[in-house]
C-alpha cells in the first residue's frame, strides 16, 4: 500500500515500522529550526513569540519544514515542538511525512495527542520508526494539520530528532 499511517501508539502498519516499544539507543538531533528560520508556507504564518503563529480559516496542512534526508537503518524519527493554540474548531496536530525513494511517502499523525479550542504552552511529539536496514529517506516533511475547522496554533522549538532502534 502507498500510503501508510505511522501511528504513535501501538505496531506500525509498514514493512518499515516498528512496534513502539522497541528500546532506543540515543537520541540525536538531527535539525532544529527557530525564530531565524523561514517556514514554507507564506500565507497564514507569522513570526510570534519566539516561534510562528498558524492560522487557519478551515481545515487541512500548514507545512512548516523540509529537512532533506539520509540513509537510516532501525531508526526512529522524532518530530518535536511546542505548540498553544487558540479557537481551534475540530483538532490540530502535528504530521510528519517521510519519502523513501521508490516506495512512496509516508506520514504519521499526533491524533493520540491534538490541540482543542484554547490551551496553554506543551511539547508535542511523533514518531516514526524505520525498521528495515539500508532506507533511503531522502525527504522529511514537518506540517501542522488542522481537522475539522480552523484556528490559531503558535508553534516553537521545532525539533527533529532520531534515534536508533536497538536490536
Amino acid at each position: 500500500m502507498r500510503w501508510m499511517r505511522a501511528l504513535a501508539l501501538g505496531c506500525m502498519a509498514s514493512t518499515f515500522l516498528a512496534c513502539s516499544g522497541t528500546s532506543l539507543g540515543p537520541v540525536e538531533s538531527v535539525r532544529a529550526f527557530g525564530p531565524a528560520d523561514t517556514p514554507i508556507a507564506a500565507s497564514g504564518v507569522a513570526a510570534d513569540d519566539g516561534g510562528w503563529r498558524v492560522e487557519r480559516p478551515s481545515g487541512g496542512s500548514v507545512p512548516l519544514f523540509e529537512v532533506p534526508g539520509q540513509r537510516l537503518e532501525s531508526t526512529v524519527l522524532t518530530y518535536r515542538a511546542h505548540m498553544r493554540a487558540s479557537a481551534v474548531a475540530g483538532k490540530a496536530y502535528l504530521e510528519m511525512w517521510v519519502r523513501v525513494p521508490g516506495k512512496g511517502e509516508f506520514f504519521s499523525r499526533g491524533l493520540a495527542q491534538p490541540l482543542q479550542g484554547t490551551s496553554g504552552w506543551a511539547t508535542y511529539e511523533i514518531p516514526f520508526f524505520l525498521n528495515e536496514r539500508g532506507v533511503t529517506v531522502d525527504l522529511v516533511k514537518l506540517n501542522v494539520a488542522f481537522e475539522g475547522g480552523g484556528g490559531t496554533v503558535w508553534i516553537r522549538n521545532v525539533e527533529l530528532l532520531k534515534a536508533a532502534l536497538a536490536s
